[in-house]
This record gives structure tokens, sequence and C-alpha cells, in this order.
């Protein structure tokens, strides 16, 4: 079947907006923005949020502190009824939770430029799926476009969780989770309408087991990537500043640092077998991502992890992460003389 070239752009373009939720989540996490708008997916129960706290009520603090009482609740039973008791009741009794930050104008509308980004990519998930019911009805594209819809929803959903749990670590690692299933699917959507620019790739079983197995080692990179900011943002809450991170991170640093020297090994091997095959860019792109990838991550180490550079190193990592997910979608293997 042929595609539309403003139906393949409109994928294109959703999911670079999927990419700038997720850098635009990172930048609000470094600047500590998460809590700026302290409801959802309102702000300040206003669609466009205020500039001076004057506007505000004198008790907004009171009343989204109970608000959040009420949420948390809910989630608490939520997650008491599907069997993780433990962390329902380190939600429960957490009363840091339910301290409201003062008004920050800055952090406000940081974290209401990270809501705009992800209302443009829904809307674009949403007119990706309403475009393939309307005109191809294909089944995999329309099962594939309904799951990442869903998906999309639920994560909206669990990003007021996020907002109502007052930032609990482990719920923002799967909300980048979620994040990057969403980045595979729409992906795997621009894959299949665009076969006829993007032909298949013939590589051989090892080369193609190779490049599968550095998808999975990147991916587990990523996830321990999560449980590192994790480790920062304890470190924090303990007082320990920016200066103090690096030597007091733990043993999920040093694995997490160490595979990357191993990731970078693989990719060079997986370089050096394609380098003279023009039709293997995609691979040569994929070590060029990994070591600008690497050098952030050094400076993250060597210089007491700077804000930005932060958000780059995610950066780098996901669109590495795109990169070797199209190449295992893209490579057919088939023995080569």
């Amino acid at each position: 079947m042929k595609y539309g070239k403003w139906f393949v752009r409109v994928n294109w373009i959703t999911l670079v907006f999927i990419f700038l939720v997720v850098i635009a989540g990172s930048f609000v996490r470094i600047t500590g923005s998460g809590m700026g708008c302290p409801d959802w997916p309102k702000c300040f129960g206003q669609w466009v949020p205020p500039t001076d706290s004057a506007t505000l009520p004198d008790n907004y603090k009171d009343i989204y502190s109970e608000k959040r009482a009420k949420k948390v609740e809910k989630f608490s039973n939520m997650l008491s009824a599907i069997g993780l008791e433990e962390s329902a009741n380190k939600i429960r009794n957490d009363k840091s939770i339910l301290i409201e930050q003062d008004f920050n104008a800055r952090k406000t509308w940081t974290e209401y430029v990270n809501r705009l980004f992800g209302f443009m990519a829904g809307n674009g998930v949403l007119l990706v799926f309403l475009w393939i019911v309307a005109k191809y009805r294909q089944k995999k594209l329309v099962v594939v476009s309904t799951v990442n819809l869903l998906l999309l929803v639920f994560q909206a959903w669990f990003g007021s969780i996020v907002v109502a749990t007052n930032l609990v670590p482990w719920t923002i690692t799967v909300h980048m989770f979620l994040a990057l299933v969403i980045i595979g699917l729409q992906l795997y959507i621009i894959r299949i309408v665009s076969t006829t620019q993007q032909k298949n790739i013939k590589v051989s079983k090892p080369f193609y087991a190779l490049v599968f197995f550095i998808f999975v080692v990147v991916f587990a990179q990523m996830f321990l990537g999560t449980q590192v900011r994790e480790e920062i943002d304890h470190l924090t809450k303990m007082g320990i500043g920016r200066e103090g991170w690096a030597e007091n991170l733990g043993t999920i640093f040093f694995i997490h640092r160490s595979s990357s020297w191993i990731i970078l090994g693989l990719i060079t091997v997986m370089f050096w077998i394609s380098r003279k095959r023009k039709d293997l860019r995609i691979i040569h792109w994929a070590f060029v991502m990994l070591a600008i990838e690497l050098l952030s991550g050094v400076i993250l180490n060597h210089f007491n992890v700077p804000g930005l550079v932060q958000t780059a190193h995610l950066l780098f990592a996901c669109i590495l992460f795109g990169i070797l997910m199209m190449a295992t979608f893209r490579l057919k293997t088939k023995e080569i003389a």
C-alpha cells in the first residue's frame, strides 16, 4: 500500500514532538520545576498559568494540598489492590508529598511548556490514529496506532500521578519507560508507512544479532540511568548539592558508567564491520550518537553533573535508542556472499 506524503510527514512531526516532551521533561526535572503546576491538566486551575502569586488565593497551598491528598489516597488504594502494599504504605506515610511549594513563575512556566509539548504530541498521535482509521484501515497500523493512543492516554493520566505524589522517584522512572515505549511504537508506524523511502537492508544473521543485542543493552543502560537519577534525587533531599553527587552515587552508577564502555566496544565492532557499506549509514549514525553520548557522560561524571548536560545526555540516549530500534526494523537477515 502506498501512503500519502503528508501522512508520512505527520508521523515524523509527531515523533519530533514526542522527543521534545522527553527533553522538556528532563529540563523540568533538572530545574526542579516538576511541581511548578500543582494540579493537572490545568495549572493552578487555569489553562494559561498565572505569572504572579498575587492572582492566587491566599490559601492556595492548602487548596492544592487537600486535592493532592485525595488523589494520593486513590492511587495508594490502587497500588494495594494490585498487591503493591509496601509501595502504597510508603506513599501514604510520606507527609512531604503534601507539602506545597511556594509559587515560582519560572518553574510554573517551565512545567507549562512541557505540558504544551505533551499536548502537541498527544494531538499528533490522535491525528495519526484517526487518519489510519478513516483512510488506510490496514490491520497492523490500526492495532499499533490504537495501542499507541491508549498508551499515551495512560501516560497522560500517569503524569497526573507523578504530580500528585510530588515526584516520587519510581513514578518518574515508569513515566520515562512509557515514553520510550511510545517512541518505539511511533517508530514502528513510521517504518510501516515509509517502506518505499526506506528499503530493507540485507545483513548476515550474526550482524543482525549484534545490532539487536546492542539495542537491548542500550535500553538497559537507559533504565540504569533512571536509577542513577533517582539516587541523585535522594541525595538532593538529603541536602547534598551538585558538587557532591558524583562521589556519593552508589553501585548502580558505577555499573552504568562501566557498561557504557562495553557498548562502545560493541558498536565500534559493528561500525568496523559495516564501514564500507553505504546502505548501512544508520549504523554509522549510531556510532556517532554513542560517541557524543559517552562524551556527555564523561562531562557529567567529572564536572559535577551540569544541568544542561543532563538533558543532552538524555537526548542523545533517546536518539541512539531510536536509531537502533529503526535499524532492527530495517535490517533483514540473509547470508551475504
